[in-house]
């Protein structure tokens, strides 16, 4: 079984704008260790959900902004802390970090969830991750609302994504500051909030799962997980639900990723795509106004 380490309540104190009371399922791994996943849960339990996944190296802290904005709709919201992230469990070394487990782990919570008519919402790994979800469960999903993300296969990837995984691979501590002025361009966070992307990452022993994901992007074909990628394309090339894509257009990790998704899922067509200019990878955090001027029409489609 996997040892786990859990980022103490300590940390997640006084962080600003995020306000939230915690929610947790418990999970089972294959080889039986319990992984308990939180999420924000708020608003009304029989509303439709809002299911916001995020990336790496952030947690749900992310979407704090969206959250707060998207109270006014009435429905349920519900951001997920990904297994290694914010108050989420973190198995404790890299080696117990696969895609296929993550695909596992958020199919269970899923299910133990039991939920339906989602809107998907998600950036970087969230969709990676989610897109997986909805071609797994395509009945479970609403719409799908996409920034900054992509779902490779095998393609080699531009040159600083594999700059980014070379320099990962070898990495004992997760480099914030190189990632961050990268993943940046528009507004660059204060350092409080800095501060709070990095509260459930304390020591060490907390930050496997962070840099495990780069070696899981499967940007060379000899990735364990293009094959499991090439199938949720082919199942989202039946996916005619509603795709709206809304990108920041100085994203050195996701350029160009918006066409191949408004490209290779049906339900892309006639919606009111959108290019955020000057804004980077970390759109929620950057441009959450934004976000929320095409999220919350592309709600009632």
């Amino acid at each position: 079984m996997m040892k786990i380490e859990r980022t103490p309540d300590q940390y997640f104190e006084n962080l600003p704008d995020y306000d939230f009371e915690p929610t947790y399922t418990t999970i089972k791994d294959e080889d039986g260790t319990d992984i308990r996943i939180h999420s924000i849960d708020i608003g009304p339990k029989d509303a439709d959900p809002i299911l916001l996944m995020h990336g790496n190296p952030t947690w749900s802290f992310l979407y704090r902004h969206v959250i707060k904005g998207l109270i006014p709709t009435g429905r349920r919201i519900i951001a997920l802390d990904l297994v290694g992230c914010g108050r989420s469990d973190k198995p404790a070394k890299r080696k117990y970090y696969t895609l296929a487990r993550h695909h596992e782990w958020y199919s269970k919570w899923l299910e133990a969830n039991d939920l339906n008519n989602i809107t998907l919402v998600c950036q970087d790994w969230g969709g990676t991750l989610g897109l997986k979800l909805v071609a797994d469960y395509p009945d479970r999903f609403d719409r799908i609302f996409a920034t900054n993300t992509g779902l490779p296969i095998g393609n080699g990837g531009n040159s600083w994504m594999r700059w980014w995984l070379r320099l990962m691979k070898f990495s004992l501590v997760f480099p914030w500051k190189m990632a961050f002025e990268k993943g940046f361009r528009r507004n660059f966070p204060t350092s409080d909030v800095l501060a709070a992307y990095k509260a459930p990452f304390p020591e060490k022993k907390y930050q496997a799962g962070i840099l495990k994901f780069p070696q899981l992007i499967a940007i060379f074909p000899d990735n364990p997980g293009v094959s499991a990628n090439r199938d949720a394309w082919a199942k989202l090339a039946n996916y005619h639900k509603p795709l709206l894509t809304v990108f920041g257009n100085k994203d050195p990790i996701t350029r160009g990723g918006h066409k191949v998704l408004m490209r290779q899922i049906p339900g892309s067509t006639n919606q009111n795509h959108a290019i955020l200019e000057g804004v980077g990878h970390f759109s929620p955090e950057e441009a959450p106004e934004e976000l929320l001027e095409y999220l919350i029409p592309f709600i009632d489609t």
